[in-house]
């Protein structure tokens, strides 16, 4: 059985989560290996909306096992919020999920410092502000105190009022009062408890589970354009969000990676701030956020949307080793009259090679469209290929063959059912008799 990833391909906010819990079925394994509970994964299951923070996808399956890895950072408070809620709708996560003792801690210093970053700044990211960059920052910097500390209760309060004492040194700065270091030792000894029935070796438990011949379903959370390597720095997460991010983020060897499905929409949005060359500031970027209810999952924040972008696509497809992709939301486009489609890039009047590196240089990038005709409607709600109208099959067909990929899947609706999989493009990769016959 293979092991395959479901990554984001633009800035996030792709619908993973919807491709997550619909592949889950195939995999007995759903594992998640960065970022933290600023990633927002949207499902709807028979008419419901849940949003996961951190927990993956996979969770709303019964007899899933659900692994979050090393590197990922976790707050427990966020962690067992999202717990109860679940629990609240009658999903037990008690035996079906773990948490790696490598993955790393958010504490409370690090939400006020990046807010107080944020604020302050003159270089504004546009950070949902809940610590995740500062959290790594300490990991970076070995000052780090990982959910494996939790289990040492010596340890933890030693960690704990080091760096609640340097952090004071920079909260002063900032004219902030100073934290004390007993209320968040106290704090965190609860969570040791409440967590401790989670906590396992996730990279032993994955290698077992390769040997006995258990499939894996990696999950990604933000898009390959937030990638803190890859991405366009310094507008991007604190994680690596590639495929190339599995490996350390589990504790895997790359031969545990069979393939990657990279998802896109069939337009562009970005939250935050950053370089956004397809950004529709017309009246069309507004039709896409209003038809696409494009807000954010996490915080509510409208996103901004524009084009399709195929030189950031193809960019990311390189990154990532995708061969396939899964198209999301094109029901969105329902009704124009014309769609565009990003296939260049010029900068200072000459055409760029490929996706620049420089953000300032993606700034004053100017992208050059192929514009096509719509398909009026027809796409919203359809789970068969046979009946998509052929102007939506032609769109698919440029994009294939401006990403030189194949498309696998498309989602036609927030729905599990609104999916049509292209089984030609899946055989080898996913189980597709394990999946649900109504989806498939």
């Amino acid at each position: 059985m293979s092991n395959v990833a479901v990554i984001g391909m633009q800035w996030g906010d792709e619908g993973k989560g919807k491709i997550t819990d619909l592949l889950t079925p195939a995999f007995d394994i759903v594992a998640r290996y960065q970022g933290g509970h600023n990633a927002g994964h949207t499902i709807y299951v028979d008419g419901r909306k849940v949003i996961l923070h951190l927990i993956p996808s996979g969770v709303l399956h019964s007899g899933k096992l659900c692994l979050m890895g090393n590197g990922m950072v976790i707050n427990p408070e966020a962690f067992l919020q999202e717990k109860k809620a679940l629990e609240e709708i009658g999903i037990d996560i008690q035996d079906n999920i773990l948490i790696s003792p490598n993955a790393h801690l958010i504490l409370p210093y690090h939400t006020e410092i990046e807010s107080l970053r944020e604020e302050q700044s003159d270089l504004k990211i546009g950070t949902t502000c809940r610590g995740i960059g500062p959290a790594y920052v300490d990991k970076a910097d070995r000052l780090g105190i990982k959910v494996g500390d939790l289990l040492n209760p010596e340890l933890l309060r030693t960690k704990i009022e080091h760096n609640v004492r340097e952090k004071n040194v920079l909260l002063a700065h900032y004219g902030k009062e100073p934290l004390e270091a007993e209320p968040i030792v106290r704090q965190f000894s609860e969570y040791a408890e409440q967590l401790r029935p989670y906590i396992r070796d996730v990279s032993f438990f994955l290698d077992n589970a390769f040997r006995e011949g258990r499939p894996v379903l990696y999950e990604g959370a933000q898009g390959a354009l937030l990638d803190v390597d890859h991405g366009t720095y310094p507008f991007v997460t604190s994680s690596n969000s590639t495929a190339g991010g599995i490996c350390s983020g589990l504790g895997i060897g790359p031969d545990k990676l069979d393939a990657v499905l990279g998802v896109c929409k069939a337009y562009t949005t970005r939250v935050g701030e950053g370089p956004f060359p397809t950004e529709a500031f017309d009246q069309w970027g507004e039709y896409l956020r209003d038809h696409g209810q494009e807000y954010g999952s996490t915080t509510g924040r409208p996103r901004r949307c524009g084009w399709l972008d195929a030189v950031q696509l193809a960019y990311a497809c390189r990154l990532n080793g995708v061969k396939r992709i899964i198209l999301t939301k094109p029901d969105v486009l329902d009704g124009l009259e014309e769609i565009k489609v990003c296939v260049d890039y010029t900068y200072k009047g000459e055409t760029l090679p490929s996706f620049p590196m420089e953000s300032w240089v993606l700034e004053k990038a100017e992208p050059r469209y192929r514009t096509v005709k719509g398909w009026g409607t027809g796409v919203a709600g359809q789970s068969a290929w046979d009946d998509l109208p052929q102007g939506f099959r032609d769109y698919v067909k440029l994009i294939e063959d401006l990403l030189e990929v194949k498309v696998a899947i498309i989602s036609t609706g927030v729905g599990r059912r609104d999916t049509i999989l292209m089984e030609d493009h899946l055989r080898g990769l996913v189980d597709l008799s394990r999946l649900d016959p109504a989806a498939a």
